[in-house]
């Protein structure tokens, strides 16, 4: 029983993160409970814990009395009952004696045990909130242990359970057990007395410290992330400003050749990322923030936060985006309201949408062999037929036919 209650302590000592203070003073709560209840009060006993061997000893101690004159039993003792533990004891001095965990009885010290390891486990919950909740917003990289419908069961590298759910997830996201898989921590709630650790890999934070990975200069501060959007999966645009004039902001962050973006762009399942240069000026912030769309005219009114941008009609769709995408994370970016209008109204343009748009359904050498023909747009494709592209092009029937459906569906959607 003793042998049970020394492993329930060791298993106590071992347990990562907790403080030897805490340790100790925990155990000593749980032997003078069983005290309490044995003796009636705990005072005239002493717990020493030895956190270096895991164990401890229960030390009890009573003033020597005159026979007879024993009033308080727990604080008191005969003399003729002190001298049996030692005959050189006089009547005035202090009697020490280790209780025997034994004397507890097996109903008491198996109370006790599960009273210690309950205290642990308590503790160790706390220990894991507090870690994650001075986490939070930093990336993490765990394994996936168990794919769910509505979400993601990780381990991290101490075997704790995070949470990554659907609705944090990249929709083009596809795990399988066993795969490590990076995220940012967002928030720790706690579910039944338990902490439940969110993860996302949606979050604009998970973006920006993909950046701060990539680019020394943001890490060392020569870069700022003044704000990001994000649809994820689909656009994100991250405004920059550099503190050194020396440093181009944008270029730091897309690299040589968008060697530094490439790996975020992967990471984020092929997400565009527009980095623009940050500016308090609004009309150059709106400017940039509608990119790859160039702007003409502009009409602002700083009190509704609301602006009507003029483009031309080829700029248009850039300006849009695939379902909305462009306009709407620029309107974010920004904060104003974004509406968007063709230079020349009196001609009547019809709807179009670039073929860069695109680049998540139809295949990159596609997209480049329509270009090659003078396609550039949606309707620029459809307003030949099949047989016309087969001819020009050295794609396939079809392919040519899924091409065109896949433009069909979008501008119909529009």
């Amino acid at each position: 029983m003793a042998i049970n209650l020394i492993e329930a302590f060791q298993e106590f000592k071992d347990a990562e993160n907790i403080d030897r203070p805490t340790m100790m003073k925990v155990v000593e709560d749980v032997f003078k409970t069983l005290l309490r209840k044995k003796f009636g009060s705990d005072d005239n006993f002493d717990v020493i814990v030895n956190a270096e061997k895991g164990d401890l000893e229960i030390i009890r101690h009573r003033l020597i009395v005159e026979d007879g004159q024993v009033e308080d039993p727990l604080a008191q003792v005969g003399y003729q009952d002190a001298i049996k533990v030692e005959p050189d004891f006089e009547v005035g001095e202090d009697l020490y004696e280790e209780i025997d965990l034994y004397d507890f009885g097996r109903r008491a010290i198996l109370a006790a045990k599960q009273t210690l390891a309950s205290r642990i486990g308590d503790l160790k919950k706390n220990v894991l909130a507090k870690k994650y909740e001075g986490r939070i917003g930093e990336i993490i990289s765990a394994e996936v242990y168990q794919v769910w419908k509505k979400e993601i069961l990780l381990l991290d590298e101490e075997g704790n359970e995070l949470i990554l759910p659907k609705s944090e997830q990249i929709p083009q996201d596809y795990f399988k057990k066993g795969e490590n898989i990076r995220a940012v921590v967002k928030k720790v709630d706690m579910k039944n007395n338990n902490p439940v650790i969110i993860l996302s890999r949606t979050s604009p934070d998970f973006l920006a410290k993909l950046l701060e990975i990539e680019v020394p200069e943001i890490f060392d501060g020569l870069i700022v992330i003044k704000r990001i959007v994000r649809d994820p999966g689909e656009r994100a645009k991250v405004a920059v400003e550099s503190y050194d004039d020396r440093i181009d902001p944008v270029g730091a962050c897309v690299g040589m050749k968008g060697s530094r973006i490439h790996g975020i762009v992967r990471e984020l399942k092929n997400e565009n990322i527009d980095v623009i240069n940050w500016t308090s000026n609004t009309q150059l912030l709106i400017q940039r923030s509608l990119t790859p769309a160039k702007i003409t005219n502009m009409e602002l009114d700083a009190e509704k936060k609301h602006a009507n941008v003029y483009l031309r009609p080829d700029q248009v769709s850039l300006a849009i985006g695939r379902r909305g995408v462009n306009i709407k994370l620029a309107s974010e970016l920004t904060g104003y309201e974004l509406d968007v209008f063709r230079d020349n109204e009196g001609e009547e343009e019809e709807f179009d949408v670039d073929l860069e748009e695109f680049s998540d359904e139809i295949e990159t050498w596609v997209l480049d062999e329509l270009k090659r023909v003078g396609c550039d747009t949606a309707r620029s494709v459809l307003n030949l037929t099949p047989e016309e592209l087969e001819r020009r092009t050295d794609l396939e029937k079809e392919t040519i036919s899924e091409v065109r459906r896949i433009l069909q569906a979008e501008l119909e959607s529009e």
